[in-house]
């Protein structure tokens, strides 16, 4: 039998030159023509059962496909894929690749990890990977949520924003995963940042603000992601309209560089010639001070014309309670 070189060098391109022993052998090659291979220094063993016929390649890319073509059974059904970091790095929800690939199986598989691979064994499987892309991975939303798992509540929502302000995935698939599930570990505050994140939110500073700081405390309502022609075009985090006031959250995604710090400024500067004041909360003010940040914020509103009276919240020690005893 004829070694199908044409179906070989078509899998090799859609494994970044890798191939399996079974393709190998499905397309004619025998045990010994595929031994020789490998002695004689053409192609290198990456795995059992896993070749490299570029020796050569050593990439992210490489070892990842290499590890899942390890992980797969061999058969056409997806029954191992890529998750978590590795998974998320795919997607483009991180940035950088990991130091590891990650693996998830169906739970009734057993597959030893080797070295550089992390495996682990998942009960539910039919909604869990995502096997129209290659290399074969967990859905977003899924990817989303494991690697929301790893930081704290604030590190979640920042995520999970990100995600769904670049339309990888939507509120409604992030909460329909959660109940899958069966929880998250932080899945009151995703729940209730779902909820933000679907009014404009881009950061987990803007989300800690409607939650922690307007919504607890009984603020106007204000409009996300609103948009201006001041200047160049441009949108604000929070904007509370019939008080000409915008609320910018200065959080840790978009707000870290200087040049980001003196563009803002001129902005601010351009809305007060259309009678619109900006004030600017930071990470700090949201996450550790939600309740002096309301209180500076009603001030304002009252100020400019708000019949309001703010809430304490929840809680303790909040000067807002103390003050409407």
């Amino acid at each position: 039998m004829a070694i199908d070189w044409g179906t070989l060098r078509r899998h090799a391109e859609a494994q970044s030159d890798l191939l399996t022993r079974r393709q190998c052998l499905d397309a004619g090659m025998t045990p010994q023509a595929l031994r020789w291979r490998v002695t004689s220094g053409r192609w290198l063993r990456v795995h059992d059962g896993v070749f490299q016929t570029r020796p050569g390649r050593t990439g992210w890319s490489e070892n990842a496909t290499a590890g899942l073509l390890f992980a797969l059974s061999g058969g056409r059904v997806a029954d191992a894929a890529l998750r978590g970091p590795s998974a998320a790095y795919l997607w483009g929800l991180v940035a950088h690749a990991p130091h590891r690939v990650h693996l998830v199986v169906p739970q009734r598989r057993s597959v030893v990890a080797q070295p550089g691979m992390q495996v682990r064994r998942s009960m539910r499987w039919d909604d869990l990977v995502d096997d129209r892309v290659w290399p074969w991975r967990t859905t977003v939303r899924a990817t989303v949520l494991d690697i929301a798992t790893g930081g704290t509540a604030l590190d979640a929502l920042s995520i999970v924003a990100r995600a769904v302000q670049r339309e990888l995935v939507t509120p409604r698939e992030l909460l329909s995963e959660i109940v899958a599930r069966g929880g998250h570990r932080h899945s009151r505050v995703l729940r209730e940042g779902l909820r933000g994140v679907e009014d404009g939110a881009e950061s987990g500073a803007e989300l800690l603000y409607l939650r922690d700081v307007e919504r607890a405390h009984g603020l106007p309502r204000s409009v996300g992601q609103s948009p201006s022609d001041v200047g160049a075009r441009r949108r604000h985090d929070h904007e509370y309209t019939p008080y000409r006031l915008i609320v910018e959250v200065d959080g840790r995604l978009g707000h870290e560089q200087w040049s980001d710090r003196v563009r803002d400024g001129r902005r601010d500067r351009q809305l007060l010639t259309a009678d619109r004041l900006t004030t600017r909360v930071f990470f700090a003010d949201v996450a550790l001070e939600p309740c002096r940040t309301a209180a500076e914020i009603s001030a304002i509103l009252v100020g400019r014309g708000w019949r309001g009276r703010p809430r304490g919240c929840r809680r303790a020690g909040c000067l807002l309670r103390h003050a409407t005893l």
